[in-house]
């Protein structure tokens, strides 16, 4: 399982909004709901505890590779979008695929890295694509710009 992170195409950062969340013992790491441009989810808090609840320059890291048809489809819209859907996270953006096992999903101005542990149809290449993490595998970092 490796890290991938946003990367901003424009040298953008990724400015949210965070709510601390009820913590659970199930969790190692402290627990956010996450509003974004491009919509809202749970997700682990890599910063500092007193500072869950604000407005934050942002970096996703996530632990999930891209294993197509299991938590990698085609979108059904062609539109960016971060949502939840039970206990996963689903972002959803353009594709692109690169020879050396790395795939970038561009969501708006923002571009997420992903390894790809499975094969992904070359036709994907440049195609809306939703991408589904499980919300312990996916988690904020926040940074100054």
């Amino acid at each position: 399982m490796d890290i991938m992170e946003v990367v901003s195409v424009d040298d953008e950062a990724m400015f949210v909004r965070t709510e601390a969340l009820p913590q659970s013992s199930l969790h190692q790491h402290m627990t956010v709901q996450v509003h974004t441009p491009i919509g809202s989810a749970v997700v682990l808090w890599h910063g500092d505890p007193p500072e869950a609840d604000g407005r934050h320059h942002v970096e996703w890291t996530v632990g999930e590779d891209i294993h197509w048809g299991r938590n990698a489809q085609p979108a059904l819209s062609n539109e960016p979008e971060v949502r939840q859907e039970g206990d996963r996270v689903i972002v959803c953006g353009l594709l692109h695929l690169y020879d050396d096992g790395v795939a970038c999903l561009q969501m708006g101005h923002w571009t997420v890295l992903f390894d790809v542990a499975s094969p992904v149809p070359d036709s994907m290449d440049e195609s809306w694509v939703e991408i589904s993490v499980g919300s312990e595998n996916i988690a904020l970092c926040p940074y100054q710009v």
